[in-house]
């Protein structure tokens, strides 16, 4: 349930980087937002294995699956908001 809220997450962050980014950062258009959007999205699912690893007890191995769909859902529709503005 945590994955799916921290995908969720990013699907809104994504949403309001190419809604109100173009707006309010000074020539920054849906493909610059995207762009944004997949570096910051990548060091927070870094911190998010981080925080599992460090706090909960986890191993890496174990918590790779849940990186890559963390990562992977919000970052192939930002991708395709990239290919679709481009």
């Amino acid at each position: 349930m945590r994955s799916v809220l921290i995908i969720l997450g990013g699907l809104a962050l994504l949403g309001v980087l190419t809604l109100f980014g173009p707006q309010f950062g000074g020539g920054l258009s849906m493909v610059g937002a995207a762009q944004v959007f997949l570096a910051v999205w990548l060091v927070a699912a870094m911190i998010n294995v981080w925080s599992d690893v460090s706090r909960e007890g986890y191993s890496v191995a174990e918590e790779l699956p849940i990186f890559l769909a963390t990562f992977a859902v919000p970052a192939a529709v930002a991708v395709f908001v990239w290919w679709r503005f481009s």
